[in-house]
């Protein structure tokens, strides 16, 4: 009786049709396989990092893990404004027609000297741009975003029956001195390389447990704006103030002042970040010195309260100085230097990559990304709307000492520290099977 049974059992299965599978399926036992390679890919990046601009062995390396892929990658993409060649690498993945996905990442370090005594912790030296002999440090997770980019280039690459259209894989130089996405576009990305339907690129982020993702639509990060604020007086002597007009005081009431713009200038639904982050002047002592330089970052979302900020700084030093009797011909100069605009999600793109990633990482691995005053220039490749672009977050803490930092209020290391140390083994499977997952999707 049981024979007869699972006989009619197997007859009736074998007559039921066979549901087709996902093309993500068995996606995290495949990513789980790479896991080895992809840690030693991991440390490798993180123990050789380059500065902005300076992306040499790093885009070397990239291009010839994409090469052994069987992309077609091209190096030296990018011009910077004065007319230096970036170490921007394109690759390239044709599977017949449908729509071109871009996914980016970034690969610069950063000038901090690491502290974390892992044992594949950073040793390397360099001189930044001023001259000075600096700590590198990858302090931001650039290297995990290249490792999930190879692991998913890698998926990618193996699954081409399950997807059609052309991908199109971006390394990115100086993107920590916001540098690197324009001189992509400044050197014909889309042109030379097709302009896509969508961009995908991810984060890692410290706030998030190890593991998991966040995605969400709208502003996701803010635009910024560097401030060079040169104050300027009268020098002389230390012992007779009264003789010249010191910028240096005059400096210190400006940094006090220039920090009631935002509190009490700008509309307080309205986000936005004025700081100061470094002040040169004197030489000496007891020298009162002609002028003193303060370097400011200012971070909004709106680039209405950007231009009223920015109206405000030179209407406070100048306002100032006045006030101080300082010389007409030596009144605050204000110059604006690196840029670029707010990160937006694309509202629905967004929310069908958050279904994908519910389904292929489950829902509880998916939470809510945040707002921040944080800056990037991927937001540059979406050509202010026109395209489709998502960047989502990967979480790297682990969870129970996250808990614990929520429950005790002490922050753990976070990003730009000397001790950011990713739990880099579940950020970098969930980071590519994410990925990979998006993928597949957006190019089904």
């Amino acid at each position: 009786m049981v024979l007869r049974i699972s006989l009619v059992a197997a007859l009736a299965a074998a007559a039921l049709p066979v549901p087709a599978q996902s093309p993500a399926s068995g996606l995290a036992a495949s990513v789980e396989k790479q896991l080895p390679v992809l840690t030693e890919t991991y440390k490798h990046l993180h123990r050789n990092p380059e500065l902005s601009r300076h992306e040499e062995k790093t885009s070397a390396y990239m291009a010839a893990e994409l090469r052994k892929l069987g992309y077609l990658v091209t190096e030296h993409v990018g011009k910077y404004e004065d007319g230096t060649q970036a170490f921007g690498v394109a690759a390239v993945l044709e599977n017949g027609a449908g729509p071109r996905l871009l996914i980016r990442t970034d690969m610069d370090g950063l000038p901090v000297e690491e502290k974390t005594g892992l044992e594949y912790a950073s040793t390397v030296r360099s001189t930044n741009a001023q001259g000075q002999d600096v700590g590198v440090m990858h302090a931001c997770g650039h290297d995990l975003h290249m490792t999930v980019l190879l692991g998913a280039a890698s998926e990618m690459a193996a699954r081409k029956s399950q997807w059609h259209g052309t991908l199109v894989l971006i390394g990115q130089p100086a993107e920590e001195v916001i540098q690197g996405a324009a001189a992509l576009m400044a050197d014909h990305l889309y042109e030379r390389f097709g302009r896509p339907d969508f961009v995908l690129s991810e984060h890692d982020d410290p706030a998030h447990a190890a593991g998991s993702v966040a995605i969400k639509g709208g502003p996701l990060l803010a635009s910024a704006n560097t401030l060079t604020v040169v104050i300027r007086g009268v020098g002389g002597h230390g012992s007779a103030p009264q003789a010249g007009k010191d910028p240096i005081l005059l400096a210190a009431e400006f940094v006090l002042v220039a920090q009631t713009i935002v509190s009490r200038q700008i509309d307080p639904q309205q986000p936005a970040v004025l700081s100061v982050g470094t002040i040169h002047g004197g030489t000496k002592n007891n020298i009162i010195p002609d002028e003193v330089t303060l370097g400011m970052t200012l971070r909004t979302y709106s680039p209405a309260v950007r231009d009223q900020i920015i109206a405000a700084v030179r209407r406070t030093a100048n306002g100032l100085a006045e006030a101080y009797g300082v010389p007409a011909d030596r009144m605050p100069t204000v110059t604006l230097g690196e840029s670029t605009p707010a990160t937006f999600n694309d509202g629905p793109l967004a929310e069908r990559l958050r279904a994908v990633a519910a389904a292929t990482l489950g829902a509880e691995h998916v939470d809510v990304a945040e707002s921040v005053m944080g800056s990037e220039d991927v937001g540059l490749y979406s050509l202010e709307g026109k395209i489709p672009a998502v960047m989502f977050r990967v979480g790297t803490s682990d969870a129970g000492k996250l808990a614990e930092s929520r429950k005790s209020g002490v922050p753990l290391p976070g990003l730009h520290s000397a001790l950011f140390a990713p739990v880099y083994s579940p950020a970098i499977t969930t980071g590519v099977t994410a990925m990979t997952a998006m993928a597949l999707d957006l190019l089904k």
